[in-house]
């Protein structure tokens, strides 16, 4: 069947000459280190979730598949940890399958399910699917989602130089790119260039006859609270507009790392050696200073379209990004660039797009913050709209989930003789105690189902992802 093949295409296969797509799968490969990318989430499992980077492919295409809008569900009533039979109309076979596999004790005492049909929004099997529950890095599907509506899959973050109030003064002005980079050689995937952006500058100034400037650099585009409130974490470096690789001064380090504590002024520093290295004369220490209203850039670069950089953090679950991406979803939305602005423009966003939001809650973009909320419902919602054709725009939401056995996060997971191994993308989310899943699978009916899976109070994190995974591939796996 046509639509079988498509889906596995985007998927990814197990199966001898089925080969990954290259455009709708990104691979997992280094950016600028390998094995940390597929790790940090695992690396971080008993503190906080982790984060990565991914090699961003092509804009996705649309794919075939034709979900209806998802029905109304009913709040389930009782326990959260006793599972539901079957959802009114869902799949008997599912649920008997799933059902025991949810009362895995090493899941923890709360847990909470969904199950949809993509292609018609039926409900095909559900557990507690209303109840609002701390999702850890799945929340960043919702991070992605709001961003693309918001911003469109094509949309550029621009980091510019613009001259300075004074004579013989310039300003390196942050966009808030977080694929910007000070290598001389970029990184794989990586957006904005310093160096280019250093080249053009120096260009530029010769041209007007300058060879010597004072800089200063202007982060003002995100307000409030720089750290993230969990504080000092080598896994997200403090979140400012003006960052250059992801704030990691050894980037030779695989896994989390201890970040730059000014991220800022250690990105004006590199730009200064930049333009040293081409001839100008920079006196001084970089000074924060804010760049004039309308001033007109000397030179500009741009990160990865906001397509690529949705696949590098969902499939290498980057908080970095992740933070960005709120922010910009903010900004658009004519809100502060900030935790509490970020958090409102993304329910916003998720609002408008027909979703469900009650009870939710969106403190952070990269599901650090337990007061993060989200149901299982909204996850499996959020899945569907991305496969729906009415929305193409939300298609990197798919596209950048990891494929089990193959890419980022899940490059371990469900692999190997696995029969699921191909046939299913999730995003990971991991905290002390809280393990998530979220995702889609070809069932062997052809059909792309959406899932969900939430649990809290685990007291074993291997072993709940071990339960986790048995869920997905039993949703891969059952006629």
């Amino acid at each position: 069947m046509p639509l079988v093949k498509t889906w596995q295409l985007i998927a990814g296969s197990a199966v001898a000459g089925l080969a990954l797509s290259a455009v709708t799968v990104a691979a997992a490969g280094p950016w600028d280190s390998g094995q940390r990318k597929a790790e940090r989430d695992r690396a971080a499992s008993w503190s906080h979730t982790g984060g990565g980077d991914h090699v961003a492919g092509g804009l996705p295409r649309p794919a075939p598949s034709a979900p209806g809008v998802l029905p109304g569900i009913a709040p389930r009533t009782g326990a959260p940890d006793q599972p539901a039979a079957a959802a009114p109309g869902g799949s008997a076979a599912l649920a008997g399958v799933l059902g025991p596999l949810l009362a895995d004790r090493a899941l923890g005492t709360v847990r909470s399910a969904s199950v949809v049909d993509t292609a018609t929004g039926r409900v095909l099997y559900e557990s507690g699917p209303g109840e609002a529950m701390t999702p850890a890095s799945t929340i960043k599907i919702a991070t992605a989602a709001a961003a693309l509506a918001a911003l469109g899959p094509e949309h550029r973050i621009r980091t510019t130089v613009v001259p300075g109030a004074g004579p013989g003064q310039i300003v390196l002005v942050g966009g808030g790119d977080p694929s910007l980079t000070a290598k001389k050689k970029s990184p794989a995937g990586s957006g904005g260039s310093l160096v280019a952006l250093a080249a053009d500058t120096a260009q530029a100034l010769k041209a007007a006859g300058t060879d010597t400037v004072t800089l200063g650099y202007d982060d003002f585009l995100y307000t409030g609270a720089v750290r993230h409130p969990i504080g000092r974490n080598d896994n997200i470096a403090p979140v400012t507009a003006l960052t250059a690789d992801e704030g990691r001064p050894d980037e030779s380090v695989s896994g989390p790392v201890e970040r730059s504590d000014d991220p800022s002024t250690d990105t004006a520093a590199a730009f200064a050696a930049l333009l040293r290295e081409r001839g100008i004369k920079v006196t001084g220490d970089p000074a924060r200073t804010k760049a004039a209203a309308g001033a007109q850039p000397l030179a500009a670069t741009h990160s990865t379209p906001l397509a690529g950089l949705v696949e590098r953090m969902l499939t290498n679950s980057d908080n970095d990004i992740a933070e960005a991406l709120a922010r910009q979803t903010a900004l658009a939305a004519g809100a502060p660039a900030s935790f509490e602005g970020a958090e409102k423009a993304v329910s916003d966003e998720l609002a408008a797009l027909g979703l469900d939001v009650t009870g939710s809650r969106f403190a952070d973009g990269s599901g650090l913050n337990r007061a993060d909320k989200v149901s299982t419902r909204l996850l499996t919602g959020l899945l569907a709209k991305a496969a729906d054709p009415r929305h193409p725009e939300l298609r990197p939401v798919l596209t950048g989930l990891p494929v089990a056995g193959f890419t980022g996060t899940l490059r371990a997971r469900n692999a190997g003789t696995s029969p699921a191994a191909g046939l299913l993308r999730a995003k990971t989310g991991t905290l002390t105690g809280v393990n998530s899943l979220a995702g889609t699978a070809v069932d062997p009916s052809g059909r792309l189902l959406a899932f969900a899976f939430l649990t809290a109070n685990s007291t074993d994190g291997p072993a709940a992802e071990k339960g986790l995974d048995k869920l997905a591939a039993a949703v891969a796996t059952t006629p």
